[in-house]
């Protein structure tokens, strides 16, 4: 019998297996071993599906090639991608036993102990079963490999597998048929060392943040009236005729004042897409299903979207955020987790979000944005996703602004007449059914969205930051409208890039007094705006840096 310490030591995440079948009394004490891991609210929300069928495996084994190739061309690396090339990372069909663990989420439908905080704590719950199966079968000489590289969406389908079931991965449960040379394969084939010792810090004292330092920000208190008439004459003296430049003069004129210099330079521009389902969209505001969310952000990460398209071509870093999605994308993503729920819920007959989970979505929003600060960047622009959230900042700009709710809703992604009658009708009732208190506080935790709420958050931390930050089209300019309602200062660092197809954006940025610099009759959202007007934002930088000034030029004044 070995020690545990033995046991935990000798846990591999095996790729190699022998042809030797697994006895039902060692996946039977296993599974026993996972039902005994601690669980959430005992709520015994961890499920598991057994795989013996070779044409099972064969569909998961090619769900697996098809994402290893996209795995191996992500980096332009030649040595690293060899020694990706070298591992092997599945042993699906080799392996005489195949295990999905799984968690069903559909116990949040209930109340439940443990998850108010999060709720991921029902996933976190499957994966201490998978590590005590894992050193079970280690235990009795067996072991699994964990495959994870595949697309989850089509994992789900081949295995009629409900929709409130979600996978951990694919396991390859089997007799080993190497060690390793006693150490992890990767390592062994030198694609990552494995620390000698975990990584532990103690926090000693509370972390406070101190608003008065923030708002005492000496970048932003430095607006002399010398530096904005120099940066002005600047603009003056460049060899055209006064204002002839029109916006990018503009433009010039308000990145130089944010960045306080007569010589402005725009570095690492990115661009954040915040995404979120509503619990408004299952009423018919839209002409789309709200499934399309968690699939328009499958199809962000794989780089097919127009926003992919247009950032690509104006060499802008792109970030995708989970505000709130109702689905549980895997964690090997790019995506950024900022969840705050599985969607919010319906505004008809009640609160859509808690107040906590308000302020939460302001804090993740700023922390975001404070990340990518962080990085260089100080120029960032702000796109969004989420079928429904047409109708919720229709009802946020009707409330927030004291606009009729006829004059804040438009066809959204393109609903017909008669829908959007039923639209109007369907959102009047909402505002009309709301009996809480008329602040900002109370209308937000109301009739916010979450992506909304953290696009606000970025806004409002942008400023701090002191970047120029792009709005998008309408639903980002509701957005902005929250963050201006909290700060009214952040006008001077937004950028708004055009006026978007829908009819109550014009009448929106009439009431904040701005204009924005492209009218095309977009309706996408995405943040596409955002993309398309950084050139124009790019060549107010390069006329005032660049362009010769009537003096250096030889060329006379009027």
């Amino acid at each position: 019998m070995k020690t545990l310490d033995e046991i935990i030591k000798s846990r591999r995440d095996t790729r190699h297996f022998t042809s030797d079948p697994v006895p039902d009394a060692v996946i039977e004490k296993a599974l026993q071993a996972g039902h005994w891991a601690p669980s959430v609210g005992l709520t015994e929300a961890t499920k598991y599906y057994l795989i013996h069928s070779a044409e099972i495996k064969r569909a998961v084994k090619n769900l697996f090639l098809e994402y290893d190739q996209k795995a191996a061309k992500s980096t332009d690396d030649e040595l690293q991608k060899a020694q990706y090339q070298a591992l092997k990372l599945e042993a699906i069909e080799e392996a005489p036993l195949g295990l999905v663990i799984c968690y069903d989420r559909s116990v949040l439908n209930h109340f439940t102990i443990g998850t108010v905080g999060s709720n991921e704590a029902i996933k976190f719950s499957a994966v201490c079963a998978a590590q005590n199966i894992w050193l079970s079968l280690t235990e009795q000489g067996y072991s699994m490999g964990w495959v994870s590289i595949l697309n989850y969406y089509q994992f789900k389908k081949i295995l009629g597998l409900p929709e409130h079931i979600e996978p951990l991965g694919y396991f390859c449960v089997g007799k080993p048929a190497t060690d390793y040379d006693k150490q992890p394969m990767l390592q062994q084939l030198h694609w990552k060392q494995k620390s000698e010792v975990p990584c532990v810090t103690e926090i000693k004292a509370l972390s406070i943040i101190d608003e008065k330092v923030k708002e005492s920000n000496p970048i932003l208190q430095n607006d002399t009236e010398f530096s904005i008439i120099a940066l002005q004459h600047k603009i003056d003296q460049k060899t055209k005729p006064t204002g002839s430049l029109g916006i990018l003069e503009k433009l010039a004129l308000q990145i130089g004042t944010v960045f306080q210099t007569l010589t402005p330079e725009i570095k690492q521009p990115h661009l954040v897409v915040f995404a979120a389902d509503h619990g408004i969209a299952p009423h018919g505001v839209s002409a789309y299903p709200q499934d399309v969310t968690r699939q328009m952000i499958t199809n962000f990460l794989e780089g097919g979207a127009a926003i992919n398209v247009f950032c690509k071509q104006n060499k802008i870093a792109l970030s995708i955020v989970d505000s709130g999605v109702n689905y549980d994308f895997p964690s090997n993503t790019k995506l950024i987790s900022a969840k705050t729920d599985k969607g919010t819920h319906s505004f008809l007959s009640g609160s859509a979000m808690s107040k906590m989970q308000m302020e939460f979505c302001f804090a993740k929003g700023a922390e975001i944005v404070t990340n990518i600060a962080k990085q260089g960047s100080n120029c960032i622009g702000f796109g969004e996703m989420g079928i429904g959230n047409t109708a919720t900042a229709s009802v946020l700009m009707s409330v927030l602004c004291n606009f009729s709710i006829e004059d804040c809703v438009g066809k959204g992604t393109g609903v017909t007449d008669e829908k959007l009658e039923f639209k109007i009708d369907i959102l009047r009732k909402a505002i009309e059914n709301y009996k809480g208190s008329k602040n900002l506080e109370s209308y937000l935790t109301h009739f916010g969205g979450f992506e909304i709420l953290q696009m606000a958050g970025g806004m409002l931390e942008a400023f701090q930051q002191n970047m120029i930050f792009l709005v998008d089209g309408f639903i980002c300019s509701v957005a902005f409208l929250i963050a201006f309602k909290k700060n009214p200062k952040i006008l001077k660092n937004a950028v708004f890039s055009h006026q978007s197809a829908e009819k109550a954006h014009k009448k929106l940025l009439d009431y904040l007094d701005v204009s924005a610099i492209l009218q095309l009759d977009l309706r996408l959202g995405e943040g596409t705006g955002c993309a398309l007007v950084f050139p124009i934002v790019q060549s107010a930088v390069a006329f005032l840096n660049e362009m010769a000034s009537f003096e250096s030029a030889g060329v006379s004044e009027k």
